[in-house]
C-alpha cells in the first residue's frame, strides 16, 4: 500500500505544475501569434498581396478566377517594361484594381491601325510594329488611335482587345496608380507558373 502512496503522491506531483505549463504554452503562442501578424502584415501590405482575376479582358493569357501573388516591391527599383502584366488602380475608381499589360511607355506615341499597334519614340521616328503574340484572332479589335503619353503616363491595354474596358477606352495610366506585377499565379494548379504572361519587350 505504501508503494501505491508513493506512485499517487509522485502523481499529484507530476501534476501540480501543469497550470503553469498551460499558462506558458499559452504565452508562446500568443507571442508566435504576434511575430508572425508583425512578419505576415507588412509583407501583404508593402512587398506581395493575392488577386484574383476577375473577367475575361486577359483572355487567353489570365482567366477569371485565377488565383495570382503580386510583387509590390520591384517597381520602386525599377521601371514598368513594355509587355509586363501590371495590377493597378482604376483612375476613375482608385478602390477598383485591373490588370492589363504595358503597351505605351512613358513620352512614347501609341499609334493603332485596324488594331495592329505601332510605336513612335525619338529613336524610332517611323515607329516600329508591336509582335504580340498574347492576342490571339478571336480576341482582336479593329481599332484606330493614336496617343501621346506623357513623362508618367503608360498605355496599358487588356489581351482580349475587344472586351477590354483599358487605355483606349479611358486614356493613359499614370505611374502613381500602378501597384505591381503578377510573379506567381497558383490557382488553377494546371496553370502554376513564375511571372505569368510576361512578354520580352520587342526589339
Amino acid at each position: 500500500m505504501s508503494s501505491c502512496s508513493e506512485i499517487s503522491q509522485d502523481r499529484t506531483d507530476n501534476m501540480e505544475p501543469i497550470p503553469q505549463k498551460k499558462e506558458s504554452f499559452i504565452k508562446e503562442i500568443v507571442k508566435f501569434t504576434v511575430i508572425a501578424l508583425a512578419i505576415v502584415i507588412p509583407i501583404r501590405l508593402y512587398i506581395a498581396q493575392p488577386f484574383i482575376v476577375k473577367g475575361e479582358s486577359m483572355d487567353n493569357t489570365f482567366a477569371d478566377n485565377q488565383y495570382l501573388i503580386v510583387d509590390q516591391i520591384s517597381y520602386h527599383f525599377e521601371k514598368p517594361a513594355r509587355g509586363e502584366v501590371i495590377i493597378f488602380k482604376y483612375p476613375r475608381d482608385p478602390k477598383t484594381y485591373f490588370i492589363k499589360r504595358i503597351i505605351g511607355l512613358p513620352g512614347e506615341t501609341v499609334v493603332s491601325n485596324d488594331g495592329i499597334i505601332t510605336i513612335i519614340t525619338k529613336e524610332y521616328p517611323d515607329g516600329f510594329k508591336l509582335d504580340e503574340p498574347y492576342v490571339s484572332k478571336e480576341n482582336w479589335a479593329h481599332d484606330n488611335f493614336r496617343t501621346t503619353l506623357g513623362p508618367t503616363e503608360y498605355y496599358v491595354m487588356g489581351d482580349n482587345r475587344s472586351h477590354s474596358s483599358d487605355s483606349h477606352v479611358w486614356g493613359p495610366l499614370d505611374t502613381k496608380f500602378i501597384t505591381g506585377r503578377p510573379i506567381f499565379r497558383l490557382l488553377p494548379l494546371s496553370k502554376i507558373s513564375v511571372f505569368p504572361g510576361k512578354q520580352v519587350e520587342p526589339k
